[in-house]
Formats: structure tokens, C-alpha cells, sequence
């Protein structure tokens, strides 16, 4: 069973995004960024509450800004798929879950060290540029499921 449901255009979707967020970290960065993607969709929580789907959490706005700068860039975001990505973006949605972003709902790219928090979500560990943020303890546990 995946671990959020999915069709064919999330896939899609979700391989553009995992490229344009993380192409120069390679594969594994791009598994990453599908672990928050799917983590995204499964938290019913905080900032999550409303996105239940691989496209609201894409397109999610927050302050008036798209949370995914690459939908904002029109980077790599907006090429085609190459299979490679989209077959990482089926083991994300399927099965695919790592440390550090196995619980984390946020990552950035601080150009500096990690900072131990972010907005007071807890640094759960760093991959390459990235640093990854899970929920504070308590505070969604629907993260932790799927």
C-alpha cells in the first residue's frame, strides 16, 4: 500500500519538484524532498491541515508566497519528467522513507550551518545543502504514520 494515494500526473508532479528542489544533490537529495512531499500530505497539522493531495501540497500558499520556491522560479520545475525522477517519485510515494527528512515536514538551504531550529521545529539532520526540520515534539503526530 503507497504511503499516501496517488495518480499518474502526482508522480509527475512530484518528480519535476524533487528535481527542481534538489537536482544538484543527486538522487538520494531528490528522495529527500519526496519524503516532505509525502510527509506533507499524510500531516494533518499545523501548516498541513488543509493539503491532502500531491498537488495542494505543491501548490500550497503560504504568506502570499508558493511553499515550494521552485513553482515561483519557473526553474526546472516547469521541464518534463525524465524517467530517472520519476521513478524516484514512485518509491517516495510508495515506500521510501530516510533520516534525516523521515519525519521532516521542512528542509531549506540556509547557505550557512544548520540553525538547531527553524521557525522552532527541531533540526532532525542535514543532506549536503539541505537542512530538515520535524514537527516539535507533540505537536503531529500524523507525521509519524504511513
Amino acid at each position: 500500500m503507497p504511503r499516501v494515494k496517488y495518480k499518474s500526473s502526482d508522480v509527475d508532479l512530484m518528480a519535476r519538484m524533487m528535481r527542481a528542489e534538489a537536482e544538484a544533490e543527486g538522487q538520494q537529495g531528490m528522495l529527500y524532498v519526496g519524503n516532505v512531499i509525502v510527509n506533507r500530505a499524510n500531516a494533518d497539522c499545523l501548516d498541513f491541515q488543509d493539503v491532502r493531495t500531491i498537488e495542494d501540497v505543491i501548490f500550497q500558499v503560504q504568506g502570499g508566497n508558493y511553499s515550494f520556491e521552485a513553482v515561483q522560479k519557473g526553474n526546472l520545475f516547469y521541464e518534463r519528467a525524465r524517467s530517472v525522477e520519476k521513478k524516484l517519485a514512485k518509491k517516495a510515494l510508495d515506500h521510501w522513507r530516510d533520516h534525516p527528512a523521515k519525519y521532516a515536514l521542512w528542509y531549506f538551504n540556509p547557505y550557512a550551518p544548520c540553525p538547531p531550529t527553524w521557525y522552532g521545529q527541531p533540526f532532525s539532520g542535514q543532506y549536503k545543502q539541505h537542512c530538515f526540520y520535524e514537527p516539535a515534539a507533540g505537536s503531529c503526530e500524523s507525521v509519524y504514520r504511513g
